[in-house]
């Protein structure tokens, strides 16, 4: 059971990495996933406040990835129009079927939204710019936090991993 646990998490580790760039996929959560997983296997133990903290940043995290391309927009001259555009654009990107459709909305979004506030084109642009730097500055953030995450997996599997292959179990 505990191997199976084990692989579980695993998979939900690498996924976790790859939602980091995969815009469709949350990464840091699905990440978190795989410690849960792993908490769940009788022979390795992890602390409850271990699972708390993760938690907190996991879920810190996914609200950034909301936030920070609309940060960006501001960064670079956007109104509020912009910002709110840049965030309904993540929200359409995320569940329209469209390729790339999470990079592609911000950028639209704060476009539209610079556009309606009456900014000329050559403005917009550069608001909807800053949005998609700021979308970059997120997935880095999350691979940054995802990848710690494996990291840490790893060390747990790897302190236990004489209770868990027994020296001569496979003779």
């Amino acid at each position: 059971m505990d191997l199976i646990l084990i692989i579980v998490g695993g998979i939900l580790m690498i996924v976790g990495i790859l939602g980091s760039f995969l815009p469709v996929l949350p990464g840091v959560p699905i990440s978190w996933l795989g410690l849960l997983v792993l908490h769940l296997a009788p022979s390795i133990p992890i602390n409850y406040w271990l699972l708390g903290v993760t938690l907190v940043i996991a879920i810190l995290i996914y609200a950034l990835n909301l936030v920070i391309p609309a940060m960006g927009t501001k960064r670079f001259g956007g109104s509020k129009f912009g910002m709110i555009g840049a965030t309904i654009g993540l929200i359409v990107g995320l569940i329209t079927p469209i390729p790339f459709g999470v990079l592609i909305g911000p950028f639209v979004g704060a476009f539209i939204g610079e556009i309606i506030n009456k900014s000329n084109s050559r403005s917009a642009l550069k608001a909807a710019f800053g949005s998609f730097i700021g979308f970059l500055a997120s997935s880095f953030m999350e691979f940054v936090i995802a990848f710690g995450f494996l990291i840490l997996y790893v060390y747990k599997v790897w302190e236990f991993r004489d209770l868990l292959f027994p020296v001569g179990s496979f003779n």
